[in-house]
């Protein structure tokens, strides 16, 4: 009679809802009802382990628990003993074209297929934000958060991306006025380069101070914004903490943390988050053995014993570990590197439950959406993952997943199917227009409406560039584009023009013959065409006056990069227009561009 009353009370939630769902809703959204039975239960709430039942409706979680029963009608999945845990969070990734793997749907389907149900995204500009998200709602995909990124002038950060991709702040208030320009674009949380060392490898960068970082922070909390920061040194998390940045985003490493920093991050309420995968001078599977009597060597496993003696330290003091990998940069693969993270946090010291509850619970703590997700409680949204193993006893289990399941939905495992689109390396191509931009518009976008940027060389010093429209002719205008060049070898300067927003989604010019445009300058300059499979420039001549330039797509040479293979044009893949000047150190450039289309 007992489990009778309770499938019939489960059944009667179903049919109320949760979350005061409404009849007309109901009815226009039938109930699906998903029963995983006979799991071990790992909940991430404190409890030990148990054997039982979580019942999903639609994406949540209405049951969990020893004695509860599938209700009739449900779709049943036995998970034999098997151990069942919420979805794995990763605080600290870049989806970028660098990355293992570089394309968004390929990316999507390693985090799925490691239990990965929620991740931060550190890598886009703020203006492919919402084309990502359109993208991403197609695919089986975890949740992302896209980060916008913050850095000092001449900082980490700043050193290969313009102030629309990475802001610039050296200032309180031009801190605040930043974060309120990014609002338009929604960013779910704030990345700040704080942090100016390179790891005693390379020259120090700029670093944010702590009145600038501390505005910052709170003007991003105005909005419900986390700061995460690149912190990778003793005295800069303190300074993190002052400041009130919410998670640490990297391992600080450059000698054993004090007493002082222990206290002060523990009393911030700061999460920290080592990103250990990225740092550890031995990789999971490598077959080579590090050369120990090499300097560079030698220099890496002694940051990497900072590294865990320092998380070893403020967990045992008290400070929340989270998870994050920076998976995208060097050889730290997306999705592997999520399950390698937990193992090296043990390797720390932290138990396998506490590596886990890091890998659950504590980043979505960090993240502020723990009343949503991180534990299997009733309410919650039902992402979570099934493992052949006993994870909290052997941290190594975590890589042998059995099923994924994402808002309810089973997304890896067996009877799991995904959309043509995973399968796919970028978006479809839209149909290139003829006009890409007449420079009529003031407010700083082309006539794509695409925001235009400054194309920029990369490092440490970097040439200065400076896009303004000039007037040309009655009611007609052009811009114009100078540049001091930065004291290097081959400065360069120039701008591009982005074909669709953000440069997300490629656009097909086969039907084209080539790129017209108007160019009034002095020397040389580079027309670049930025696509899918690399990057391809012609070379033009400018004077005074204004000249008409016609130059067909084969008269585009492909850019030869290191590790990169030959690839013939299909004008079916191009992503961004740019022109480019090359002058010497410290010259300065200048050029005028008016009518570019295609032809």
């Amino acid at each position: 009679m007992k489990s009778l009353v309770q499938a019939f009370a489960v059944t009667l939630l179903f049919l109320m809802g949760v979350n005061g769902v409404d009849e007309a809703a109901r009815a226009e959204t039938p109930s699906r009802i998903v029963a995983i039975t006979g799991a071990m239960i790992f909940d991430a709430t404190g409890k030990a382990p148990y054997r039982g039942t979580v019942i999903i409706r639609n994406d949540r979680i209405v049951d969990v628990g020893p004695e509860v029963k599938a209700p009739a009608g449900a779709q049943v999945v036995n998970a034999d003993g098997n151990a069942l845990l919420p979805g794995f969070f990763d605080v600290h990734t870049h989806w970028g074209p660098s990355g293992t793997p570089g394309t968004i749907p390929q990316i999507a389907n390693r985090y799925v297929a490691s239990g990965v149900t929620t991740v931060n995204d550190f890598h886009q500009q703020p203006e492919s934000f919402a084309p990502r998200r359109a993208w991403l709602a197609n695919l089986v995909a975890p949740h992302v958060n896209f980060i916008a990124r913050t850095s000092t002038p001449n900082g980490h950060g700043a050193d290969w991306g313009d102030a629309n991709t990475t802001k610039w702040i050296a200032t309180p208030e031009a801190a605040r006025r930043e974060i309120q320009a990014l609002q338009p674009y929604h960013p779910d949380h704030i990345k700040a380069f704080a942090d100016g060392w390179r790891y005693g490898t390379s020259p120090e960068e700029t670093s944010m101070n702590l009145e600038t970082l501390s505005a910052l922070t709170d003007e991003a909390h105005k909005y419900g914004q986390r700061v995460l920061s690149h912190t990778v040194t003793v005295e800069r998390g303190k300074i993190a903490a002052r400041a009130g940045v919410d998670v640490i985003a990297h391992s600080l490493q450059d000698r054993q943390i004090d007493a002082e920093g222990i206290a002060l991050i523990k009393q911030a309420g700061t999460y920290y988050a080592p990103t250990l995968a990225i740092y550890a001078p031995v990789k999971p599977g490598a077959t080579e053995t590090p050369d120990r009597t090499d300097p560079a060597v030698q220099h890496r496993f002694r940051k990497y014993g900072f590294a865990e003696y320092n998380v070893k330290a403020l967990h045992d003091a008290g400070v929340p570990i989270a998870l994050g990998t920076d998976a995208g940069i060097g050889d730290a693969q997306h999705g592997t590197s999520t399950l390698q993270e937990m193992e090296l946090l043990v390797d720390a010291g932290l138990s396998s439950e506490e590596a886990l509850l890091a890998g659950t619970i504590n980043s979505a703590r960090a993240l502020g959406i723990d009343a949503d997700r991180g534990t299997i409680e009733q309410g919650k949204r039902a992402d979570l993952v099934l493992i052949n193993g006993t994870p909290w006893k052997d941290i190594a289990d975590v890589h042998k997943i059995d099923r994924v399941f994402i808002d309810g939905q089973l997304v890896f495992g067996p009877g799991a199917s995904r959309p043509s689109a995973n399968q796919r390396t970028s978006l479809e191509s839209a149909p290139a227009a003829v006009l890409i931009d007449d420079f009529t518009r003031t407010d700083g976008r082309s006539s794509l409406d695409t925001l235009r940027l400054a194309d920029m060389d990369g490092g440490g010093d970097r040439s200065v560039v400076v896009m303004n429209l000039v007037p040309r002719g009655e009611g007609d205008q052009a811009l114009l584009v100078t540049a001091r060049m930065a004291q290097k070898e081959t400065p360069s300067g120039g701008v591009i023009i982005p074909l669709s927003r953000g440069s997300v989604q490629p656009v097909d010019a086969s039907k084209f013959s080539g790129i017209r445009l108007e160019l009034r300058g002095e020397g040389r300059y580079l027309i670049m065409i930025n696509t899918l499979n690399g990057v391809w420039r012609a070379d033009v001549e400018a004077g005074a006056e204004w000249k008409n330039i016609e130059l067909p797509f084969s008269a585009f040479e492909k850019v030869k990069r290191s590790g990169e293979t030959t690839a013939s044009w299909r004008g079916d893949d191009l992503l961004q227009i740019g022109l480019k000047g090359q002058r010497p150190a410290g010259a300065t450039m200048w050029a005028e561009l008016d009518n570019v289309r295609f032809y």
